[in-house]
This record gives structure tokens, C-alpha cells and sequence, in this order.
């Protein structure tokens, strides 16, 4: 009792109980003595764990709270309706860093699930300032050794694309006032404003689904195209390109389509069509 009050120790407290418990009942003091040693130094052992494990908590911890402030200098999207054969972020990531203070983003080539050999993406032209059409460069062809470059293009793919977190923050992200049509090519043309280049990389290939949100030939598909259209016109066009666009996206291009959808007989599709081009003049955006 003496030595307890010198150390005061839970595991001399309990050796010294269990010496006068033996000797008052006569047991076998060896054998008490052993398991005593054997459950102090599995004690001793968990104490280390749990510590080592602590620490370990700690250390991952300060890490996660770090990681906004190193981490995430590289973004990666991609639709759900795609697929990935082969790894193709470490071709991306080597495209963003051959220039990472101009490079905003890049999209990988793009080929269909179904016909694997078929370009969906190899780039995208620039849009006209009148009509605000574009061309997919190398769509509906079959992949050769001429997309096999990369270049600078006009727009990124909505299907996949990596973007510079700098450039997310200088830009602002992707508008949510389109909902379906013309979002990756107003972000694009946000990011070309910003003074960042847009890629287009050859050795990373995504494979994309036809995505059935809108189904080609259906009103809902009219509507949302012809809406985004003049809307992309309003916030992207300066001056009179932005007046000339819409007065031709108006007059002449909405009826005239219109007309042709009245013609064969399909009213719904016209209507849509009038519609989405009227909503897209007036919908209010910031």
C-alpha cells in the first residue's frame, strides 16, 4: 500500500489486490501473476493503438480542412450517360499544365457508345454571329489519323470537359437559365472572355450515350433549342451583332421554320417553335 501511495497506478493497485486476494484464499500466485502481466500488456498495447489512431485522426483531419486551400486546382465534368474505357485525366491534366495560366479547359474526343468508331466530338467551330450555328467537328465520321491532333476549339463538349478552378472563379460558373441547350457553349464563350484558351485533346476518349432528355422531332426539344438560341444572342452578343442576331432569329429563321413544321402537318412542333424563340426574347437573366 505503502509502494501505491509512491506510484499511484491503476495497474500496481491492481497487482498488489490481487497478490493480497491470492494469499488470503491460497491460490496459485504464479499463475495469477501471469495473467496480470498478460492483461497489462495488452492494456499497454491498446493505449498505443488508440493513440497511434488519434494522431492519425488529427493528422487527416487538419488535412481535410486544408485540402480547399491546395487541392481541387482542377475540375473534371462528365454526364452520367457516358463511358470511360481507358483513364483519360492524366491526358487532360498534362494539357490544362502545358499552359496552366491561359489553358481554361479541355474536352476529351468524343465517339458513340453504339458505333465505338463513329466521332460524336473531335472540336467544335466557332457559332456564327448571325444565326448562331456551329458545327461538331468530325461528327458522324469515322475516327482517323486527321483528328488525332490537338487544337484549340471553339466550345467545350457538356458531355466531358476539365476546367482550371481559376478559370471557374474568373468566369462564373455555368448559367442555369438555358436548362437544356447552349449552357456549355455560354459557359465556353465565358471563358474565352476571361482570356482563357479552350482545348480540345485527342488522347482521352469518352464514349456518350444519345442522351433521351429530349428526344429529337418533339416540341419540348423545339421550344428549349429555339429559347436558348436568342437567349444565348442576348448575353453573349455586343451592339448591333446582338440586335441584328435576334431580328434575324425572330423574323426571319423562327417563322420560316414554323412555316415548314405547318406545312407538314406538324402544328405542335411549330408551335413550340414560336414559342421557345418568344420566351427566350423576354426571359428575364442576370
Amino acid at each position: 500500500q505503502r509502494m501505491y501511495n509512491r506510484i499511484p497506478c491503476e495497474d500496481l493497485q491492481l497487482l498488489i489486490i490481487s497478490i493480497r486476494l491470492t494469499t488470503q484464499s491460497g491460490g496459485s500466485m504464479v499463475e495469477v501473476l501471469e495473467k496480470i502481466t498478460q492483461m497489462i500488456r495488452g492494456r499497454t498495447e491498446f493505449h498505443q493503438k488508440l493513440r497511434a489512431l488519434t494522431a492519425q485522426g488529427r493528422f487527416e483531419a487538419l488535412a481535410m480542412s486544408l485540402a480547399p486551400l491546395v487541392a481541387f486546382t482542377l475540375l473534371f465534368f462528365i454526364n452520367n450517360d457516358t463511358l470511360i474505357k481507358e483513364p483519360v485525366l492524366d491526358a487532360l491534366v498534362r494539357r490544362m499544365e502545358c499552359d496552366p495560366q491561359r489553358n481554361g479547359g479541355v474536352s476529351p474526343m468524343l465517339k458513340f457508345a453504339a458505333c465505338p468508331d463513329i466521332l460524336q466530338y473531335a472540336g467544335f467551330t466557332p457559332l456564327s454571329s448571325l444565326t448562331l450555328r456551329n458545327a461538331s467537328i468530325g461528327f458522324m465520321q469515322q475516327d482517323g489519323p486527321r483528328f488525332r491532333t490537338p487544337c484549340e476549339t471553339a466550345s467545350l463538349h457538356g458531355a466531358a470537359m476539365m476546367v482550371s478552378r481559376q478559370a471557374l472563379q474568373d468566369a462564373g460558373p455555368m448559367s442555369e437559365i438555358y436548362f437544356l441547350f447552349y449552357e456549355e457553349l455560354d459557359w465556353s464563350a465565358q471563358l474565352r472572355k476571361a482570356g482563357y484558351r479552350l482545348w480540345y485533346e485527342p488522347a482521352a476518349v469518352v464514349y456518350h450515350k444519345e442522351s433521351m432528355t429530349a428526344k429529337r422531332g418533339s416540341p419540348m426539344r423545339e421550344f428549349y433549342l429555339s429559347r436558348a438560341r436568342v437567349l444565348f444572342a442576348r448575353r453573349n452578343l455586343q451592339g448591333f451583332r446582338k440586335y441584328l442576331s435576334c431580328t434575324y432569329l425572330c423574323i426571319l429563321a423562327a417563322p420560316k421554320k414554323a412555316a415548314v413544321y405547318l406545312l407538314h402537318g406538324q402544328g405542335a412542333l411549330a408551335k413550340a417553335t414560336l414559342c421557345g424563340t418568344y420566351r427566350g426574347m423576354f426571359v428575364q437573366y442576370r
